[in-house]
């Protein structure tokens, strides 16, 4: 009687075992992130932008967590999309343009993870990290970019769809929409999307370029002067910035009233665009009843000067180059919050495969923030992040630097005697420098040292 007991026991355990693994596998939900190139984080309505026409993405910030206060770790498209593959600091992973992803890097990546955790995985889009082995990365994937050969519009404007020519957005959000219809319910995603848009095609004299469904915004619109257009701003520069190319490029963009009003209205189409293609995958997404089991995480690659201290581009270690939009949206767990806690390109990663029940790899250095879309905190008691920007070329001086929530301070790699400090509470524009100034040398060294020894802690955490 006991022996039969005891295998009744054993066999009730085992079915409780293995509905509970079927319901974690079920319990799955899909993951898409989206990530446009050179969104600045007020390129958003919800972010109190009253010009912009974003309601796709204002709805996915209205129905989910909208992280304030996001940033990227280096303000670069390259380097960032490479911590946002591996969560890791620049300073770590060490992949900037010029080289090629270290292995071991790729290979703990979020795509990797998540294809031994029985995702489908696949990529569109810019990928953007220069990696020999990015066709074995995703189970199904597609890398493009403007293209080069074209110093006009056909730089976004030559992939065919059903012989059709389409600008780049359509074309991703396209290729999307198939690989969602192609899937089945047995199995969950993960798909990354990387717009290009709305980075401007830089060989071009038009520089933005965007399709005749967004022809009709903002024709009538005037936008106001950037904070800090005076030529006090420009004049406080080091003389490596004032020549270098965040100035270049303004003369591409903004140098005249002129070009400055038809930048910025090709940059907003730009970006309407993308939203208006998120409005379609999130439509597929719902005629193949998925719709309430995919979790969407949205950010940009890198902040964007628009003409501020009269300069252009990013690379710079000013707020401008570092603030990105970031949202994620859970519709398990619906409930709206807005979050001021640092949230980071590094905590892309750890996020994507926390959503996907996998075991975060002790290397990350970002947090997961899955967790908020239940009410929690993860990030509360990040206090700092280091910015940096260590891609050695003549024409953008190396800076790095460390922002906490009260103090930003940076230096260039190639001028330490040139420091700048500002106190972030009175001063959010950073207006003022303040190093060398009476009164801030201890907040100076005390800035100083914590930089150096959080930069000691990463380098030594690189795969040797």
């Amino acid at each position: 009687m006991e022996n039969k007991l005891t295998l009744q026991k054993f066999i009730f355990c085992l079915f409780i075992l293995l509905n509970t693994t079927a319901f974690a596998q079920q319990g799955k939900p899909n993951i898409i992130f989206i990530l446009t190139d050179d969104q600045r984080w007020d390129a958003l309505g919800f972010s109190g932008n009253e010009i912009i026409q974003t309601p796709e993405m204002d709805k996915l910030a209205a129905e989910g967590v909208y992280f304030k206060n996001a940033f990227v770790t280096t303000p670069i498209c390259a380097t960032s999309r490479a911590s946002v593959l591996t969560g890791l600091y620049e300073r770590t992973h060490g992949y900037t343009f010029g080289q090629e992803l270290n292995e071991g890097y790729a290979q703990n990546s979020y795509p990797a993870h998540l294809k031994k955790l029985g995702y489908e995985t696949g990529f569109f889009g810019k990928f953007g990290v220069n990696y020999p082995g990015f066709s074995k990365l995703f189970d199904v994937s597609d890398s493009y970019d403007r293209n080069g050969k074209f110093a006009d519009r056909r730089g976004y404007f030559y992939k065919t769809i059903d012989g059709d020519t389409v600008h780049l957005t359509k074309y991703t959000s396209h290729q999307a929409q198939e690989f969602i219809k192609n899937q089945s319910a047995g199995k969950p995603f993960m798909l990354s999307l990387s717009f290009s848009a709305p980075h401007a095609h830089d060989p071009a004299e038009e520089q933005y370029f965007w399709s005749t469904d967004v022809d009709d915004l903002y024709t009538d619109v005037k936008f106001p002067k950037p904070l800090l257009s005076k030529e006090k701003y420009f004049d406080q520069q080091p003389e490596y910035v004032k020549t270098g190319e965040n100035r270049t490029r303004w003369y591409w963009r903004y140098d005249t009233q002129e070009k400055y009003q038809k930048s910025m209205k090709g940059y907003y189409r730009m970006i309407s665009e993308v939203d208006l293609e998120i409005g379609k995958i999130r439509k597929t997404l719902a005629e193949k009843g998925m719709d309430k089991n995919t979790v969407i995480i949205f950010m940009g690659d890198n902040g964007y000067f628009q003409g501020e201290r009269q300069l252009a581009g990013k690379w710079l270690m000013y707020d401008n180059s570092l603030r990105v939009p970031m949202i994620i949206y859970d519709p398990r767990n619906p409930g709206h919050r807005v979050i001021s806690d640092f949230a980071l390109n590094i905590d892309i990663a750890p996020t994507v495969l926390e959503f996907a029940n996998g075991i975060l790899p002790q290397e990350y250095q970002g947090i997961s923030l899955a967790d908020y879309v239940i009410g929690e905190n993860p990030a509360i008691e990040r206090s700092e992040f280091i910015a940096e920007h260590l891609w050695k070329v003549k024409i953008i001086a190396a800076s790095e630097g460390i922002r906490t929530k009260d103090w930003k301070y940076f230096r260039y790699q190639d001028d330490l005697a040139h420091e700048e400090l500002y106190d972030l509470n009175k001063d959010p524009l950073e207006k003022k420098n303040l190093a060398g100034k009476k009164g801030y040398e201890n907040t100076l060294i005390e800035m100083r040292e914590i930089f150096n020894n959080t930069v000691k802690r990463l380098e030594a955490e690189k795969i040797n």
